[in-house]
């Protein structure tokens, strides 16, 4: 019992000390935004690497989603509700669930990992403590143009995804069950009416990019030494950035909705 106690104890100081040096660190980031004009030209190599270079994979998953979306939507309502549902029915999902969730979680795999890897990399061969010993701030040249870039490319490639996701879930109900796109789009747009019904892909989208952003350059940044090190920190940004994702996702839905 005492050593259950113990292994209690110690892990949960461990979460919290974690939490804390996360918090701090998004704090530092943030606040080294301040040289975003002189530091331009690492905010946009970020950007490009992180937002556009992903599109292709982002385009992808978002048509095979957008398939079994339409499928599986499609094929619920067939005999039980008129085939002008359909164009309610499924952009509502994917617009305020898997659109998001399933965009960030590739992002996390994708981008989270190669955040990690490669500041896991610098400090295993001692580039982060050369900048140390040079008098140049670790945060504001590694982590606050990864964290920016993350923050505002997400929703971007989310609203993206969701877009792509719509059109080819009506073409599978266009193409398969005889719903034609004129009903798809006119049904989608009776219910779908304001800008305000995209905003919580948007918030989602924020929170997302703050969270695998954030939580990659600390696991970076807290490497163990070596090879196997890296590889590590790679899996791990990955798992830490995915649970978060699905955390937010309810904590955001909870505030939204």
């Amino acid at each position: 019992m005492i050593k259950f106690i113990r292994f209690l104890g110690k892990h949960s100081l461990n979460l919290i000390t974690a939490v804390g040096q996360v918090v701090i660190l998004f704090y530092e980031a943030m606040r080294n935004i301040r040289w975003i004009h002189h530091d331009r030209v690492l905010y946009i190599q970020q950007m490009y690497r992180l937002g556009f270079k992903a599109l292709p994979l982002v385009t992808l998953v978002s048509i095979f989603a957008g398939a079994v979306s339409g499928w599986q939507g499609a094929y619920q309502l067939a005999d039980t509700l008129p085939k002008s549902f359909f164009g309610q029915i499924v952009p509502a999902g994917i617009l305020a669930e898997m659109g998001p969730v399933l965009v960030a979680l590739v992002l996390a795999g994708r981008n989270g990992s190669s955040i990690s890897a490669e500041i896991a990399t610098m400090k295993v061969t001692e580039q982060v403590d050369a900048l140390e010993a040079m008098a140049i701030d670790p945060v504001r040249f590694l982590v606050t143009p990864r964290v920016v870039s993350t923050i505002l490319m997400m929703p971007l490639l989310i609203m993206v995804g969701n877009f792509v996701a719509i059109f080819t879930a009506g073409a599978i109900g266009d193409w398969f069950f005889d719903i034609n796109f004129a009903m798809y789009f006119n049904s989608f747009q009776s219910i779908f009416v304001t800008h305000e019904d995209f905003y919580p892909s948007i918030y989602k989208g924020i929170v997302f990019g703050i969270a695998i952003g954030v939580l990659s350059c600390w696991v970076g940044l807290h490497s163990k030494r070596g090879a196997s090190g890296v590889g590590r920190a790679a899996i791990d940004a990955f798992v830490y950035s995915a649970i978060m994702v699905l955390a937010c996702d309810y904590l955001v839905a909870v505030i939204v909705y």
